[in-house]
């Protein structure tokens, strides 16, 4: 009798793979998505972001240091990339500004994450 041997999980395709039924994002989306993701590419500016949108309000630079244990230009550096990237929103007061989460940013990313709904 011959034995049959199970095939090499490396070396053989995959017998039952799950076709890809719906259309990946445009190029347009994707570069806009690939910039978002840029901006979150650092802890600080995730931490920052959480804390904006955990806020009840816009909240001033100053407020942001003593959480985030970092000076005041460090802070203002990683707020500049998340605004430049369109996370943030920013209101001038006076001579601080205040910072905010651009919902529409947010749920840009959701998106991302639900593209097929529920599956």
């Amino acid at each position: 009798m011959t034995k049959v041997e199970a095939p090499d999980a490396q070396t053989s395709p995959a017998l039952c793979c799950a076709p890809v039924s719906t259309p990946g994002i445009r190029d347009d989306q994707a570069a806009t998505l690939a910039q978002l993701f840029k901006a979150l590419a650092d802890p600080t500016r995730i931490r920052i972001l959480s804390l904006l949108a955990n806020a009840d309000e816009p909240v001033c630079v100053c407020d942001l240091i003593a959480p985030l244990g970092l000076s005041q230009p460090t802070v203002s550096f990683h707020l500049k990339k998340l605004l430049q990237s369109g996370l943030l929103r920013r209101e001038r007061r006076g001579t601080w500004a205040h910072y905010s989460v651009e919902p529409e940013a947010l749920a840009r990313l959701a998106q991302v994450f639900d593209q097929g709904g529920s599956r």
